[in-house]
């Protein structure tokens, strides 16, 4: 290593005397809780802390959790608390964030972590304000080898890390890459009230437009000709890959731009299209479904635009703090398929699954390794320690990523 790399080693290096590895914050709520029986069994060789509003509630949490948490630090810090969060930034080398609705709860707690040079990772859909910390931070966050990750949970580690996987095989195998790409989605499990109230949030704010942008994270001057790939299904049709009868995923106007923004930043090609469906089958009975939940989706999101529509919901629907029983959590799943062709016509397949609710425990299990990545296998990450930016899970995690959910048993294959 020259004398310049070295230092600019060190420049990016996240201070080793922090008082913690990661700190979990947002620890409290629903999926927060469920971060800190993780990082209990997962994490014992670390430094870490479950941070939130409330010590009363954080320290009986640490002590549910036993005694994998025994030794775990408590950090009390409310979200618009700029004094508080500097501090709670400049301790740790990793934050781990549940607490949504983000573009609500997480603005200032980036900024201390862009701050104080302090990765960071989340499980927001919220891309409107993924594009938001991408326009305040991400060029300090690459001058400072900062990673700030978001989208790491269900929304958008199966979408992003499959194709990243696809478009790697295809390099590998055939020397070309990936015109397209392709994935459908099988899942079961329940609703937790963070999601929907991030949901309502963005309806709230009035940035459905910018939520219906295909290209919305892209980089800036990376905004490719649209082409009929890019825009998000309405309709249900028989996939001839898939063989089956597909339609629209409710998150997929979530995952495809997190995708697109990992193609820019990757350079999987000028001409990559990249769209996702939900699955529901291949006999008559499953195109009756398609068509159904299709209508469904679309008389829902025109009721959303409408404030009365909005606050029958909210009254009817999970609090944020609350969510599905452990029984319906340990009985979900989900089954991502992917196909990605070349312009020679070769054509892969890949499968991301795992047995878990994929909404709380399979994103649980996504965003706790991608905290451990970044706390104990930074120099093993897609371009080391130099790094940095408002990343995505495949361009700031990449194979370190892969291999973590491997060695818990999720499935990440190309056929």
């Amino acid at each position: 290593m020259s004398d310049s790399d070295a230092l600019k080693r060190a420049r990016n290096a996240v201070p080793a005397d922090r008082v913690f590895d990661v700190v979990l914050y947002g620890a409290s709520g629903f999926v927060g809780r469920q971060t800190v029986a993780y990082f209990a069994e997962h994490a014992r060789d670390l430094r870490w802390a479950l941070a939130g509003r409330s010590r009363d509630k954080l320290e009986a949490l640490r002590a549910v959790c036993g005694d994998g948490a025994r030794n775990a630090g408590i950090i009390v810090a409310e979200a618009d608390d700029e004094a508080a969060l500097d501090a709670l930034a400049r301790e740790t080398r990793v934050v781990l964030s549940t607490a949504g609705p983000f573009a609500l709860y997480g603005s200032k707690l980036v900024a201390a972590c862009v701050k104080h040079r302090t990765h960071y990772v989340d499980i927001t859909g919220e891309t409107p304000w993924v594009r938001e910390l991408i326009d305040r931070h991400h060029a300090q966050a690459a001058a400072d080898g900062t990673r700030i990750i978001p989208c790491c949970g269900f929304d958008s580690v199966p979408s992003d890390i499959g194709t990243w996987l696809v478009t790697r095989a295809a390099q590998d195998r055939f020397g070309e890459s990936c015109v397209t790409v392709k994935s459908c989605f099988s899942m079961r499990g329940g609703l937790n009230g963070g999601t929907l109230a991030s949901l309502l949030n963005i309806m709230d704010t009035g940035q459905s437009k910018a939520l219906a942008d295909p290209f919305l994270l892209n980089p800036e001057g990376t905004r490719p000709a649209p082409t009929v790939l890019d825009d998000d299904p309405i309709a249900p049709h028989r996939d001839e890959i898939f063989q089956a009868w597909v339609g629209p995923f409710v998150m997929g106007a979530i995952n495809t731009r997190v995708v697109r923004r990992s193609a820019a930043l990757l350079g999987y090609g000028n001409t990559f299209a990249y769209q996702e469906y939900l699955r529901f089958g291949s006999g008559a009975a499953a195109a009756i479904s398609a068509a159904s939940v299709s209508l469904g989706m679309g008389f829902v999101n025109i009721a959303l635009t409408f404030g009365a529509a909005r606050k029958l919901v909210k009254a009817v629907a999970p609090a944020p703090g609350a969510g599905p029983s452990e029984a319906v959590m340990d009985g979900g799943s989900f089954r991502c398929e992917l196909a990605g062709e070349t312009a020679s016509g070769h054509l892969l397949r890949a499968r991301v699954t795992d047995h878990g609710d994929p909404g709380n425990r399979a994103t649980t299990k996504m965003v706790c390794e991608a905290a451990l990545a970044l706390a104990k296998e930074q120099d093993a990450l897609p371009g080391g320690t130099r790094r940095g930016g408002v990343l995505t899970p495949a361009s700031g995690l990449g194979d370190v990523l892969v291999k973590r959910l491997r060695q818990t048993k999720m499935t990440l294959v190309v056929d």
